[in-house]
């Protein structure tokens, strides 16, 4: 199915970017995009957040990476990547062809790593934001996630905001007391948008080995199990910012979507479920799409922030 035959009322616009449908394949579980060219229509997405990308190449950390959990996925991958350069030079190009919104994810354990990504990728034709993942432990200061520590966060946002010449979407970490603190930050420090949530810390155990069962030890657990909860904080999230909020977490179905949307979410990326359908985001977009005529609702931005 192209583009063209999801339904017109799935279109938005989000920081000056415009999105054909509000699902999004999240980062992390949908490679650089073009890999999946010949699985799914890359032009029936609403937009592709690419694996996170540093400074440098990155390896990752040691086998066994993925555990199914229960009711979800618990992954260490490591944040292996190619390196923000090698990003441009070989995987960007192959992007360009799609009209689809690509979206740059950027990590770093030190500000400047954040920053000297974003430099890399600034002068690179074919991206339309940059998604900021604030979920890594700053190394210059304790180790601390970036995302978790209140003194360290803006000083980071603000300097990523300064470097950028494109909107700067700052991905939320959930592992803290209180989702609000951490949303307000992010926009006071310039961001134009916030998504949320990543992956919680998780553990599982092999009990014939007394070992966990991920290679890196902890993990950090996705999938359905975690939806009730992101979509609390979604809405605690958007309550707290004027700034647009795009909801991640266990989305499986155009309900699902839905839900996050009426939450707060202006926007949605789906994550673990690409994992069994690497076509998921566009059958959740057609699911959406159905929904909304059996609601009797014109455009999905109408049911942005309706939680009554």
């Amino acid at each position: 199915m192209s583009g063209s035959a999801l339904a017109p009322g799935l279109a938005t616009t989000v920081c000056g970017i415009h999105f054909r449908n509000p699902v999004l394949a999240a980062s992390g579980t949908f490679g650089y995009g073009a890999e999946f060219e010949s699985l799914v229509d890359l032009n029936s997405m609403g937009g592709i957040v690419v694996k996170g990308l540093s400074r440098e190449p990155i390896q990752g950390n040691p086998p066994p990476r993925l555990w199914e959990a229960r009711a979800g996925m618990i992954n260490s991958v490591g944040l292996q990547n190619v390196g923000a350069r090698a990003f441009v030079a070989d995987k960007l190009p192959k992007l360009r062809k799609f009209s689809t919104p690509i979206i740059a994810n950027v990590f770093g354990y030190a500000a400047e790593d954040y920053i000297e990504t974003i430099r890399i990728l600034n002068d690179a034709d074919g991206l339309s934001a940059y998604e900021l993942n604030v979920s890594c432990p700053n190394t210059k200061h304790g180790g601390l996630a970036f995302g978790a520590d209140e003194s360290a966060l803006p000083d980071l946002v603000s300097k990523a905001k300064a470097a950028s010449k494109r909107p700067l979407i700052v991905k939320l970490s959930p592992n803290v007391a209180s989702i609000e603190p951490f949303a307000r930050i992010a926009e006071s420090s310039g961001a134009d948008a916030v998504s949320l949530i990543n992956t919680f810390v998780s553990l599982a155990v092999n009990v014939k080995t007394r070992k966990p069962r991920i290679g890196a030890g902890y993990g950090g657990l996705s999938g359905p199990a975690i939806k009730p909860i992101a979509l609390r904080m979604v809405n605690q999230a958007a309550k707290a910012v004027r700034i647009p909020v795009i909801g991640i977490g266990g989305i499986a179905s155009g309900e699902d979507a839905a839900e996050f949307l009426i939450a707060g979410a202006s926007l949605v990326e789906v994550g673990t479920a690409t994992f069994w359908d690497p076509a998921a985001p566009v059958q959740i977009a057609r699911e959406l799409g159905e929904l909304l005529r059996e609601l009797g609702v014109l455009r999905a931005s109408e049911l942005v922030g309706t939680l009554k």
